[in-house]
């Protein structure tokens, strides 16, 4: 029992989190910090908690449960209609940007929302430049009544007549106070509750409408909170990196204390082929750009309050306002080298070097040299857009105030250029996604025989034009969207949908794979189950079969596979037929086939015995007993 108590996950847990503790309580009496850890979070946040990224979050959970039937199946939710398949099929974009395509997907992306926006946050802010905070200002004790406060409480009527509505309600006048833009725009509730999460759950719409392909996931908008908090503090972005790792690792930990693993195969794509380099750019410059306008509106702010400040001095006026409206002093700037550092070291980290092409049936082409160029660009435009003087390029030719576009080229500024070619990247990037978003998918018959669910087609092909890579025709350098697919495709023409949903090797590798369709809040799952043969030495055959509500129904058969044994001249072929197998026995020109036999029965064809023991077939006639085929086994099932 004893054995047993140490062993468990309980005991884990109880053991790391004691040791954790120990550890934190060490630093905590080392550093004796009286409040001053939460201080700085307290003077920009609510409470001193990311009140905005904690709302997005809670959003995008919701939608995953509830919208995608994550809550019936949380490992395996409905994903094929909530991808951004055309601007035809609106529920598709309005949904891509917040759905997910499985725990493990939600998870990591949600994990780096919180660090991530947790940072982005702090520079937005819930109090315009920040509050002056002590020990106790802005905890939660402060915000409560102190009991001294409180009238005494000798009976109910002595309570309630101590209460006077008039001073429990707020005013006309200060209602309308409230709602008065200026106001709103300050008002801590509103930027922690409205501002910052619908800044986000809306660019995760917005970034939908221009990506390139049927794309998932809330990693746009996790890439433009990182973009945005690499403006402000990139330094402080590029060490919360490992916090986000640790933040995983904190997670795995409490959800697998005791993880027993052993070798094993797996089957999928390079991991950079399942990574939306596009979504993740898009996200990444958005980010960046909004946060060199919010720099550049509170640098003015602040060099406007200077000013009004040393009229006020000069004028003999004392003020007790100060610049700290804007949060910013405008003498303070993030360097070139610091600016590019940062955004090569998180690009590189993250992968956004990774740019392939598509060669058809899982095969990819990935141009590293380029990637990395091509990062080290936008790292220098940013570079440029951050950290560029705001002094005219030809002093000699500017005008103090251009009102017409020759003027504003004359007087162009480093910073004003950097910030154009952030537009004009955000547009290169953004811009492909528009052309393949505004056609429509060919509804053209599938091929084979598909079974119908609700609108949806389920079938399996092989060697077929892909039409989602296909929908825009391009060909450069050699290379073309003219490709074709195998395995399980998906298609839906009232939802724009066609997808090979399960790849052939994906299939060859587990043997079953299931196929979810759906849409808001529904869901019907089809099992796809592949069953072969391997003729000796001659290859597989194999069946390929839809199983819905215990109805099986066979959606395609490989060509036959011919045994390379010869018995006294003839050849043996098994070949997969609808609903199961057979053989095939040829020479002197005649064939004669029959069913496989079933476990431990036998058949005999042009003069040889075919016998089944367990899952191998052998061929007898005469003294001669050789083996002609085994059932196909699935790496992933062993």
């Amino acid at each position: 029992m004893v054995a047993e108590a140490l062993s468990s996950d309980t005991a884990h847990l109880a053991a790391g989190g004691l040791l954790v503790a120990v550890a934190l309580a060490v630093v905590y009496r080392t550093d004796r910090p009286s409040g001053a850890w939460t201080r700085a979070l307290r003077s920009r946040f609510l409470l001193g908690v990311p009140w905005g990224t904690l709302v997005a979050v809670a959003a995008v959970v919701a939608v995953y449960l509830f919208v995608q039937s994550g809550l019936e199946n949380p490992g395996r939710p409905v994903v094929i209609p909530f991808r951004s398949w055309s601007y035809f099929y609106p529920e598709g974009m309005l949904w891509s940007g917040l759905a997910h395509s499985g725990r493990g997907h939600i998870t990591g992306n949600l994990l780096s929302t919180l660090v991530a926006g947790a940072l982005a946050e702090y520079a937005y802010g819930h109090f315009p430049g920040g509050r002056e905070v002590d020990d106790r200002a802005g905890t939660l004790r402060s915000a409560l009544p102190s009991i001294r406060s409180l009238p005494p409480v000798g009976s109910l009527p002595a309570v309630l007549s101590s209460v006077s509505p008039r001073r429990l309600l707020p005013s006309r006048r200060s209602i309308r106070k409230s709602l008065t833009f200026e106001s709103l725009a300050s008002n801590p509730l509103v930027r922690a509750f409205v501002v910052v999460p619908g800044a986000m759950l809306s660019f995760a719409v917005l970034s939908s409408l221009f990506a390139l392909g049927p794309v998932i996931g809330f990693s746009g908008v996790v890439f433009a909170l990182w973009g945005f908090a690499l403006v402000f503090y990139p330094i402080t972005t590029i060490a919360a990196l490992t916090g986000a790792t640790l933040v995983n690792v904190a997670y795995e930990a409490l959800r697998n204390p005791v993880v027993v693993s052993e070798a094993s195969g797996s089957y999928g794509p390079p991991s950079w082929a399942n990574i939306a380099i596009q979504g993740h750019a898009i996200g990444l410059i958005g980010g960046i750009l909004a946060a060199v306008w919010l720099v550049r509106r509170r640098r003015r702010r602040a060099e406007g309050s200077r000013t009004a400040e040393g009229a006020r001095s000069a004028a003999g006026t004392r003020t007790t306002e100060d610049s700290r409206t804007a949060g910013l002093d405008p003498r303070a700037r993030t360097t070139a080298l610091v600016a590019f550092g940062a955004v090569m070291l998180f690009g590189a980290s993250r992968r956004l070097w990774a740019v392939y092409w598509y060669l058809g049936n899982e095969r990819y082409e990935m141009y590293r040299a380029v990637g990395v160029g091509l990062l080290a660009v936008l790292a220098a435009i940013v570079a440029l857009a951050v950290a560029g003087r705001d002094e005219p390029l030809r002093p000699d030719l500017a005008v103090p105030d251009p009102e017409t576009v020759r003027g504003a080229i004359r007087s162009a500024t480093p910073a004003a250029v950097g910030l154009l070619l952030l537009v004009s990247a955000l547009a290169v990037v953004a811009g492909p996604g528009i052309g393949p978003n505004l056609v429509a998918v060919d509804d053209d018959e599938l091929p084979g025989d598909p079974i119908e669910v609700e609108g949806y087609q389920v079938t399996y092909a092989e060697n077929v034009e892909d039409r989602v890579v296909s929908v825009v025709d391009v060909e450069a350098f050699g290379r073309s969207t003219s490709v074709n697919t195998s395995g399980v495709i998906v298609a839906n023409a009232d939802r724009e949908i066609w997808t090979t949903a399960v790849s052939k090797g994906n299939l060859a590798f587990w043997g079953y794979r299931a196929v979810d369709v759906g849409g808001t809040g529904w869901r019907e799952t089809v099992w796809v189950q592949r069953t072969g043969w391997v003729a000796a030495n001659g290859g597989a055959t194999y069946r390929v079969d839809a199983v819905r509500n215990e109805t099986r129904s066979t959606l395609f058969t490989s060509e036959p596979a011919r045994a390379e044994p010869r018995i006294d001249g003839r050849n043996v072929t098994v070949a997969a037929v609808e609903g199961g197998f057979e053989l095939r026995v040829d020479g002197e020109g005649e064939t004669e086939s029959a069913a496989l036999p079933a476990a431990n029965e036998s058949v005999t064809l042009r003069g040889v015995t075919f016998v089944r023991e367990d899952d191998a077939v052998f061929a007898e006639r005469g003294e001669t007993r050789v083996r002609i085929a085994a059932r196909e086994e699935y790496e992933g099932r062993r």
